[in-house]
């Protein structure tokens, strides 16, 4: 029998941050694992940066509210992990994760907006700093004090098309908006360094006029200060740059290019759910 993440009856057990990225990182062994899918390592890796926002940093008392922060997981292959932090809010039940990969699910491998909780579809690798930066600026033009946040991984800053909105967004001094760079190092066939390296990414975003911030992607007290943190600037857009391990929390996965796409097999499951539930 597939170990259960827990349900939201007692997923207040332990209230901490710590605690909801360990039921984030069992959900997606859980689910993954059930539905015989792979993006795993992609989104264990994102698991401690989805509890900071999710757990501490978005002001969203309701996923309907239009003054909510809105939060784009331009990420899309590693939303399992963003599914786990909804029903963690009590926004989606166990039934709508457990369905995921299902026939005629909401849950897919990449997020629909039709979900409660999800604000955009995406997939298309490279286009959710767009959907964000167009929300950041949506806001000023409301008046609303509310913030948005993207997720992208270190292959995203491969796309031609993710540079247009860093321009974008910092000619238009769009200081609502946070980008969060997954930096793993890794991405579907090989290490990002040698498919094209862009190191130091944070030296790069900086030369287009964005506020810059190097964290570790694990800390979560670093996580959410940085994520938190609105800085002295009004006028310029903030990148958080996370470095994080592919795979973090499941030893065998860690940093190994295969757990981008592979499913787990029942041994590797049993062994999986071993180290993240001590």
């Amino acid at each position: 029998m597939l170990h259960r993440s827990p349900t939201l009856t007692n997923r207040n057990q332990d209230a901490s941050l710590a605690g909801l990225a360990k039921r984030i990182r069992l959900t997606i062994l859980n689910e993954s694992r059930r539905a015989g899918v792979g993006h795993i390592g992609s989104a264990l890796s994102v698991a401690d940066i989805i509890a900071a926002l999710y757990g501490r940093v978005l002001r969203v008392s309701d996923p309907t509210d239009p003054d909510r922060d809105r939060f784009v997981m331009s990420k899309g292959h590693a939303v399992l992990a963003v599914y786990a932090a909804l029903r963690d809010r009590g926004w989606i039940d166990d039934a709508t994760v457990s369905s995921y990969c299902g026939d005629q699910t909401l849950t897919g491998t990449h997020p629909d907006h039709e979900l409660p909780g999800i604000d955009f579809s995406t997939g298309s690798l490279g286009q959710g700093l767009s959907f964000g930066a167009g929300a950041a600026l949506a806001a000023r033009l409301s008046g609303s004090d509310r913030r948005a946040f993207v997720l992208v991984s270190d292959a995203e800053c491969n796309e031609g098309s993710l540079w247009e909105s860093v321009m974008f967004a910092a000619q238009h001094q769009l200081s609502n908006l946070v980008a969060i760079i997954d930096m793993n190092g890794q991405q579907a066939l090989d290490h990002t360094e040698r498919v094209l390296d862009l190191s130091p990414i944070e030296r790069r975003w900086a030369a287009f006029g964005w506020r810059t911030h190097v964290v570790d992607g694990h800390d979560l007290d670093q996580l959410t200060s940085a994520l938190s943190n609105r800085g002295a600037s009004r006028a310029a857009p903030q990148v958080v740059v996370a470095r994080t391990v592919f795979g973090k929390g499941v030893s065998f996965m860690e940093g190994r290019v295969r757990w981008h796409y592979m499913p787990m097999n029942d041994d590797e499951y049993r062994e999986a759910v071993e180290q993240v539930d001590r």
